[in-house]
């Protein structure tokens, strides 16, 4: 136990108290991603069952679904405070797995239900996640990201790593339907975890923001998101990893559907392909992550995807095959989410509490899943004028080149914006995770 709380000291370099709200964070996005990394391989095996012509299709449902559902959110912020809708937003997702369940155990319209399976699990995740950083932004300043957001995001990646395992070995048993379920218990803990969070982040003299409310309009994120230049490049730098992971997700889904057939090997497949990533990235959060932001700073860490995105694509220009396709979903995603999605969540510390929720939540959730529905066309609409793989990504480069030199340009506005917040002395203390 003693080496286990030095090992713990060493690692994450923080107060006791930070600490203490560090670990439930952990925690939090540990049970948080489980449920989605069980959940991911059976949407990407319905997506394919569904129909590989109709994913630009689930695309566009998915975006529509987001914009009937922000201004929904927006009034949730805008009238409850986070410890009230936070856990609602869990709590309906939950409601939504066990319908889920019930569709597809009594065999109703399969094709149907797996399209719409598809575009809700989608949904899903970017909502989850969004709210899981919009709470990370407001409880830590840029200064406690840089040392703590790899660590915490760590948590992710283990619960990343568990899901695959859960669906690896108990598909077969249980039955893919019954997933859903193991879903749904790992999103109540994840709400537990929450509660935790609230109850450590203040202490017991100070105001409370958790039950303090965000206020403003419930189609307040717009109008943030137009007056803000900064907020416009954080906007592009999110449409362009959609970009980058858009063009390779239809590679890999073309490629594997012309490769791979049997929606048990293609499953195999691709929640072996989440494994490997989840122990890269893992290994890296946890030992490198503080250390490479807080050396290079989080316009360097940005533009470690893009830069690996100018590496893979110029691959696939070469080659287009199966193994190099996985690879770069490999580099990609290990690239995003031990570096890059790290130094992206600082981007938002130095913005108001109001936009943290709301313009941070359209960004991540709406502008991200608008952007996979626009590419998902673009794609498309390439390979309709007779454009092979190749081709595509050689296409792609330049823009995965301008990706680069925006991920630099908004390091260096973030460190200005930190130091102006320093010099003017931001009370802090009441809104964030204090030493």
């Amino acid at each position: 136990m003693t080496s286990l709380v030095g090992w713990l000291q060493r690692t994450v370099p923080a107060t006791p108290r930070e600490r203490r709200v560090t670990l439930w964070s952990f925690a939090y996005f540990f049970t948080l991603l489980a449920g989605y990394y069980v959940l991911r391989p059976l949407r990407d095996q319905m997506g394919i069952a569904g129909g590989v012509k109709n994913l630009p299709w689930l695309f566009t449902a998915t975006f529509l679904s987001l914009l009937v559902a922000q201004p929904i959110y927006g009034a949730l912020v805008a009238r409850l405070p986070r410890v009230k809708f936070i856990p609602i937003v869990y709590h309906f997702f939950v409601a939504n797995l066990v319908l889920f369940w019930a569709l597809l155990t009594f065999d109703a319209e399969k094709v149907i239900v797996a399209r719409v399976f598809f575009v809700w699990v989608s949904v899903f995740n970017l909502f989850a996640v969004a709210v899981f950083w919009s709470l990370m932004a407001d409880l830590f300043t840029a200064e406690q990201g840089k040392r703590l957001f790899g660590f915490i995001g760590a948590g992710g990646t283990a619960g990343a790593l568990l899901g695959p395992v859960v669906t690896i070995f108990l598909s077969t048993p249980l039955g893919p339907v019954n997933l859903l379920i193991a879903a749904a218990v790992f999103l109540e803990a994840a709400v537990f975890c929450v509660y935790r969070i609230e109850s450590l982040a203040n202490a017991p003299t100070e105001v409370d923001p958790g039950r303090q409310r965000v206020g403003g309009s419930a189609f307040a994120a717009l109008p943030e998101l137009i007056r803000s230049p900064y907020l416009l490049g954080v906007a592009a730098w999110v449409s362009l990893l959609s970009f980058g992971a858009t063009i390779a997700y239809f590679a890999q889904a073309n490629i594997v559907s012309a490769s791979i057939h049997g929606a048990a090997a293609q499953t195999r497949l691709f929640a072996s392909i989440d494994l490997v990533v989840g122990l890269l990235s893992l290994a890296t959060q946890v030992f490198a992550t503080g250390k490479f932001l807080k050396r290079f700073g989080t316009g360097i860490a940005a533009a470690a995807l893009p830069s690996v995105y100018i590496v893979g694509f110029a691959a696939l220009a070469v080659a287009p095959s199966l193994s190099v396709v996985v690879t770069l979903q490999v580099m990609q995603r290990w690239m995003n989410f031990a570096i890059a999605n790290p130094a992206r969540q600082v981007f938002f510390t130095v913005v108001g509490r109001e936009e943290k929720y709301k313009a941070k939540n359209l960004i991540d959730v709406v502008i991200y899943r608008g952007s996979d529905a626009l590419y998902g066309w673009v794609y498309d609409s390439l390979q309709a004028l007779g454009l092979k793989l190749g081709a595509i990504a050689l296409c792609a480069l330049p823009v995965a080149a301008g990706w680069l030199i925006l991920s630099t340009a908004l390091g260096r506005t973030q460190e200005r914006l930190t130091t102006e917040d320093d010099d003017e002395g931001a009370p802090l203390f009441s809104t964030r995770m204090t030493k």
